[in-house]
């Protein structure tokens, strides 16, 4: 009786499970002794993230389009899948709405079936350029609805919407969070997000690319933080969300480009260009709820953080 589980194992579905959080989450859940059912359509997503989980017999791996329905039984449903940054979710703008939309669709199609809860990853992007600082989750955004970004803000804000319909009109269980700026391993080298760009430019001893005057801030989580924070809200009593998930240390881009030249040894100078569309000009979580109801905040101090992405970017490039 003494190593009995203090908890029921459970079988739980990662959509997007081989990319950055998703690869992580995979782990983590894996780690807590669960059956994870790792889904992708490798679309930014990389069998290298989650190659080290393939000998494990909880672990199965599935290549899917999440547009298309599929059926799989679970306990849990972890809605990861979509690119998330610029240059992905821009390269095809038509289906990374669908994702965010259709997707999202056939998983709450999916929980109404097999009774699982399910947890939406959205984005701090809902909130677009904001007018309110930090953001809190009361804010209801300020985003351009035909811009270059709108593909992935509006998809989101959408998905959102779709998850409480879902939950108000059949009583699904849902969780929403709101990712912030998140970093670490396994982000993809061409993602084309300010701290893998920094640290991929810094290791070549290429010029950092700034776009704007660099004044323009972001908070960022490391990864092991962001997967703790998704994990104690998928498995909160009863509240829905939406909760921001982020960390409240704000620093300037330009801050974040010289820290990473100090912290490589690199020769690198700084790069301006022009700022691109509907850019936003500050990012900061309010992460009052998240504390009060999950008892989370993030622990990793960003030099920390951006010390083990460092190390793990060497080995990529080497």
């Amino acid at each position: 009786m003494a190593n009995r589980k203090k908890y029921r194992q459970k079988t739980i579905l990662v959509t997007g499970g081989a990319g950055f959080i998703g690869s992580h989450l995979c782990e983590s859940l894996l780690n807590q002794g669960h059956k994870v059912l790792c889904l992708d359509n490798f679309f930014t997503g990389s069998k290298n993230n989650i190659k080290h989980l393939l000998k494990n017999n909880n672990f199965k791996l599935i290549k899917h389009d999440i547009i298309k329905p599929i059926f799989l039984k679970s306990d849990q449903i972890y809605n990861l899948a979509c690119p998330a940054s610029p240059v992905h979710y821009q390269k095809d703008p038509v289906e990374t709405i669908k994702t965010s939309t259709i997707g999202i669709m056939s998983m709450l199609d999916l929980a109404r079936k097999t009774g699982a809860r399910i947890l939406q990853a959205s984005t701090s992007e809902i909130y677009g350029d904001p007018e309110i600082h930090p953001q809190k989750e009361s804010y209801w955004g300020n985003v351009n609805p035909i811009g270059v970004r709108s593909c992935y803000d509006e998809g989101k804000r959408a998905a959102e919407t779709l998850c409480f319909d879902y939950h108000r009109k059949y009583g699904i269980e849902i969780r929403v969070v709101r990712i912030f700026n998140t970093y670490g391993p396994q982000m993809h080298p061409n993602d084309g997000r300010v701290i893998s760009n920094f640290i991929v430019q810094a290791l070549q001893n290429r010029p950092l690319t700034i776009y704007g005057d660099g004044s323009q801030t972001r908070s960022f989580c490391y990864v092991s933080d962001l997967v703790e924070g998704l994990i104690k809200m998928m498995n909160n009593g009863k509240f829905t969300g939406p909760i921001n998930l982020g960390n409240p240390s704000e620093i300037t881009v330009r801050q974040v480009a010289e820290k990473i030249i100090k912290l490589v040894g690199s020769s690198s100078k700084i790069a301006i260009k022009p700022l691109p569309a509907d850019d936003p000009r500050k990012r900061k979580p309010d992460i009052n709820l998240a504390r009060k109801i999950l008892k989370w905040e993030p622990k990793i101090k960003l030099m920390d953080g951006l010390g083990k992405t460092i190390d793990y970017f060497r080995n990529v490039i080497e």
